[in-house]
This record gives C-alpha cells, sequence and structure tokens, in this order.
C-alpha cells in the first residue's frame, strides 16, 4: 500500500507534465495560426498592389508612378517593422513548441521578413524612398555621345559593332556618366543599410542579406573562393586567345587593349572572337513566338503570361529586364526591351525561366511558401533555359534553321558558350567581392578598389587617370545589393540540373546539344520536384532532393570548364 501510495502522486504529476507541455504546445501553434490569418489578411492585398504598381511605374518611367510605387512599399514595410508582432514571432519561435512541419517552416519565413525591418520605421523611410529615386535614375537615364542621347541597347549595339576605338570609347565612357549621378545616393544607401544591420546584431548589410536569405556568408566565400580556383587557368587561357582576336579586329596592339573593346559596357558577356554571328539566327525571327512555341512544347505554356508583360522598348520605360509573380495566384508578368537578335532571344527565355516557376507552383501551399526555394534557385531555372539560345538543337528544332547551318558553327557555338560562361564567372568574382568589401567599408577608395579586381579577376586594365565612381554605373550594386552571387550560384545549379536532366530523365546520349525540346516530362520534373515544393524547404534540401545530391560546382567544370 505504501509503495501503491508513493507511485500514484508520481504517475499523475507526469501525467499533468505532460498534459501542461501538450497544452503550451497547442497555445503557441493556435497563437501563430490566429498571428497568420490576420498577417495574410493584411499582407497579401498589399503586396499585390505594390507590384502591380511598381511594374506599371517601370514602364511608365513617370514620376508620379514610381512615387505611387514607394508610398506602397513603404506601407508593405511598416506591416514588417511592426515591433509588437516581430516580438510575438520571436516568442513563439524561442518556445520551440511547433511541432507542424509547415506552420514551422511558415514561422521561420515570416520571422526574417521581420527581422531585417525592425529598425526606425523613419530610417526605412528613407531608404526605401531614396532607392527609388536611385531607380527612376537608372530608368530615365540616356547615355549622350556626340550630342546624341543613345539607350542601353544602343551603346551595346556600338560597343558590339563598332572596330573604331575612339567610337568605342566615347560610347563606353558615355555609359559611365550614370556612375557619377547615382554614387553620392548609393554611398548613403549603404551607410544607412550598414546603420540598421548593426543595429539588428550583423557585422554589416551585406553579411545580413545573406544570413536572412539563409545563407552563410563564410560558406559563400569559400564556394567563391573554389570557382575563383577552377575558373582563373581556363579563362586566362581564353582571354589570351580574345586579346589576340579582338586587337586584330580594331587594329591595335595587345597590350593597347582598353575596357571599351571588349563589346561590352562591364565585360560580363562573351565578346564575338569566334566565326559565328549568333544574331543572324534571329535577326528575322519573332523572339516572343519562339519563347511559347519552345515552352509550349515542354507542357510550361506561356501564352497567358505574355499577354500581360511589356516586351518592347519606349521612352522612358526601364531599359533592362525583369519577371514578378504580382499575386502568387498566377498573375506573372515580365520587362523586357526585346530586338531581334540572339541576346534577346537569351534574355525572353530567361525571364520566362523566372515566369513558368512561378507560375507553375502550388497553390495548396501556404501564400508565405509559395515563392521559390531561394532567389538563386529561380535564377538556375532562367540559365538553364536561357543558354539554349545557342544549343544547335533548340536553333534547329525550334527557331527553325537548316540543319546544315546549324552543323556547320555547332563546335564553336559552344565554345562561344563556354567563353560566355567563363566571362560571366570572373565578373561575377568582381561584383561579389566589390559589394562585400564596399559594406565592409564603404570609406575606402571605392573607385580604385573597383579596378583592381576588374584588373584581376577580369584582367582588364584600367583607363589612365580614370578615377570615376565606374562601380555606381552597375545597376545591381545601385538598386539590388547583395544579389549578384546568386547568379554565379544559379549557373551551378542549372549545370546540376542538366546533368540530372539528360541522364536520370532523358537518358541522353549527347548532353552538349540536349534542349528538352517536346519533352514535356522535363516540365514535369521541374513542376514536381523544383516549382511546387516552392520555400517548404530550404534551398539545398530541395536541391537534394531534386537531384540527388546537395549544391556541387563539379557539374558546372565537368561542362564548362574541364
Amino acid at each position: 500500500m505504501s509503495r501503491l501510495r508513493v507511485v500514484l502522486p508520481a504517475l499523475v504529476l507526469a501525467g499533468l507534465l505532460i498534459s501542461c507541455g501538450t497544452s503550451e504546445k497547442d497555445r503557441m501553434t493556435e497563437e501563430f495560426k490566429a498571428f497568420l490569418t490576420k498577417y495574410e489578411s493584411t499582407v497579401i492585398p498589399q503586396n499585390r498592389e505594390a507590384a502591380l504598381a511598381y511594374f506599371n511605374a517601370t514602364i511608365s518611367g513617370d514620376e508620379a508612378d514610381y512615387t505611387r510605387a514607394a508610398d506602397l512599399e513603404v506601407e508593405l514595410t511598416k506591416v514588417f517593422a511592426n515591433k509588437e508582432d516581430f516580438q510575438t514571432l520571436k516568442r513563439i519561435r524561442d518556445a520551440k513548441a511547433i511541432s507542424d512541419p509547415q506552420l514551422r517552416r511558415q514561422l521561420d519565413v515570416i520571422y526574417l521578413s521581420y527581422l531585417e525591418r525592425q529598425i526606425d520605421e523613419s530610417r526605412l523611410e528613407e531608404m526605401i524612398r531614396l532607392q527609388n529615386e536611385n531607380e527612376k535614375k537608372f530608368s530615365t537615364f540616356r547615355a549622350e555621345v556626340n550630342g546624341k542621347k543613345l539607350t542601353d541597347n544602343e551603346i551595346e549595339e556600338i560597343l558590339r559593332n563598332s572596330t573604331n576605338s575612339a567610337e568605342l570609347e566615347a560610347a563606353w565612357t558615355a555609359s559611365k556618366e550614370i556612375g557619377k549621378v547615382a554614387a553620392p545616393d548609393v554611398l548613403r544607401l549603404v551607410r544607412m543599410r550598414n546603420t540598421a544591420a548593426r543595429e539588428l546584431g550583423f557585422k554589416n548589410y551585406h553579411a545580413m542579406q545573406l544570413e536572412l536569405s539563409e545563407q552563410d556568408p563564410e560558406e559563400i566565400a569559400t564556394l567563391f573562393d573554389e570557382l575563383d580556383e577552377l575558373t582563373a587557368g581556363a579563362f586566362a587561357q581564353l582571354k589570351a586567345d580574345m586579346d589576340v582576336k579582338l586587337a586584330k579586329r580594331c587594329n591595335v596592339t595587345v597590350e593597347e587593349l582598353m575596357p571599351w573593346h571588349y563589346q561590352n559596357r562591364f565585360f560580363q558577356e562573351a565578346p564575338k572572337i569566334y566565326d559565328v554571328d549568333l544574331d543572324v539566327f534571329y535577326k528575322d525571327k519573332d523572339i516572343v513566338e519562339l519563347a511559347k512555341q519552345y515552352y509550349a512544347g515542354l507542357n510550361l505554356p506561356i501564352e497567358d503570361l505574355v499577354e500581360k508583360s511589356d516586351l518592347y522598348e519606349k521612352e522612358g520605360k526601364y531599359q533592362h529586364a525583369y519577371c514578378t509573380d504580382i499575386d502568387r495566384e498566377g498573375d506573372v508578368r515580365v520587362i523586357c526591351n526585346i530586338k531581334p537578335s540572339y541576346n534577346w532571344m537569351n534574355t525572353t527565355l530567361h525571364e520566362y525561366g523566372h515566369a513558368v516557376y512561378d507560375k507553375f507552383n502550388d497553390r495548396s501551399v501556404p501564400w508565405s511558401l509559395r515563392e521559390p526555394a531561394h532567389t538563386f534557385t529561380t535564377e538556375a531555372i532562367a540559365m538553364l533555359f536561357g543558354r539554349l539560345a545557342s544549343n544547335p538543337t533548340w536553333l534547329e528544332q525550334v527557331a527553325g534553321v537548316p540543319a546544315d547551318q546549324v552543323e556547320k558553327v555547332a563546335d564553336v557555338m559552344f565554345q562561344s558558350l563556354r567563353l560566355e560562361q567563363l566571362v560571366f564567372s570572373r565578373w561575377a568574382q568582381v561584383m561579389y567581392r566589390f559589394e562585400k568589401a564596399m559594406y565592409e567599408n564603404p570609406d575606402q577608395d571605392l573607385n580604385a578598389l573597383w579596378w583592381q579586381l576588374v584588373e584581376k579577376y577580369q584582367m582588364i586594365k584600367k583607363p589612365d587617370g580614370r578615377d570615376n565612381p565606374d562601380w555606381a554605373s552597375k545597376i545591381h550594386v545601385a538598386l539590388y545589393p547583395a544579389y549578384y552571387h546568386n547568379y554565379l550560384m544559379g549557373e551551378l545549379l542549372a549545370s546540376q540540373l542538366h546533368a540530372h536532366i539528360c541522364g536520370k530523365i532523358l537518358n541522353s546520349e549527347n548532353p552538349r546539344r540536349e534542349a528538352y525540346v517536346g519533352r514535356t516530362e522535363v516540365g514535369t520534373f521541374l513542376i514536381d520536384n523544383v516549382f511546387k515544393p516552392g520555400r517548404t524547404l530550404l534551398w539545398n534540401d530541395m536541391i537534394e532532393n531534386a537531384t540527388g545530391e546537395k549544391l556541387t560546382a563539379k557539374y558546372y567544370a565537368a561542362q564548362f570548364v574541364n
């Protein structure tokens, strides 16, 4: 009896403890569900309205439209800046009481969105408005050469086609003038962002952005060091060959080659050093129709997306290209400035790669998780398809180029793609390392730092005596901070996905020529394994589930370096 009297209270106490634990778990779960209901009722309509306003502003270039876009972004940001809501999220998250995986993932994602904005609201609003003011400067800027204002497309045409060094220098120099206009505000933003990041406990804004996007800054640094070692030798060999050909083309010595001789404002794209003009294949083609035809063959139709997009040049319009998901319900739009050229075929395939990722999300997944696993995973899909613009099979079967014409240049086209990849990888090194260093110390000589990195990684000489903020003429430095490294990570994943598709889905005998034309099983694979999971998984878990491996550089090396 005495033993029974001792045991029974212990069992009762244990039961009470379990009951209390269960009650706490249920209470936290219900509290977060209530938070989610309120959050979604506010954020979903505001996000849609802000996305539409931004889209309209970039089409018109109108100051009133940009002001409205900024106002709506400020209002949306204030939701995430709410200190009371953040404390609620932090308390629930710290308790670690939510066991449902999908609810827990929503909590993590929303918490990170709030954390970034836990700074003084007036400073946050000032940063947003300054950012939008700079965006307007880039949208409306036109380089002036000999009294004539030129679009970015026109500048690129001169750099790509002219062999007159004086004309090339004038166009290149004019394109950099936006740097002088933008630099003061960019530096103001850099310092404001750093102050905000440090207030939140981060080393600087660049480090904060990586961590908030669930990337480890040290791992990214290691990856870029590895890629530098991986690509340096192959790039140096190609660069030497390139310099000989470009010098001959422009009737200068190799020693006289300057940045404007490399056929691009930033040497971020490969110059034409091989005897193939890819523009010839597209000069009489309907770029949009080709993209529609191709994606339809994968069972990833884009006709509905094209209807709402804005794809051609007009005065005041944003001069670059982007894709935006308006509502995460299928209203996905693309901005382009299409010309019948290889570059714009690549870009159109690229942007609609982003678009199908967004279009084919899983509507049963909660709204906050109904987006790509990471920004670089959507870049990977865009790059996977953008690369096809120079693929022999794609040119023949989609663009309708006669087989004999394609065969004459097939090997050269691959060499061009390889050059394109290596040139871009070295340019990405410059961007990543410059931004990292700029946010670590914005008071250093950034003009000198920029050219030191350009000379080291791209092997291009700084013009004698040049001391201008050329770094600020790159729109991503000005407007899309701590983002560029994701492009190169996207290239790695694009190669990994391509290897998996060729080896496991299609059993392709010639991966170099595989373009998946008409292969609906590729579309199915991407929808089921990449698009639909959305952000329910951490990006590396999604990649491992889809390909059997976490992100690795070995497939990129096998495709373009070795």
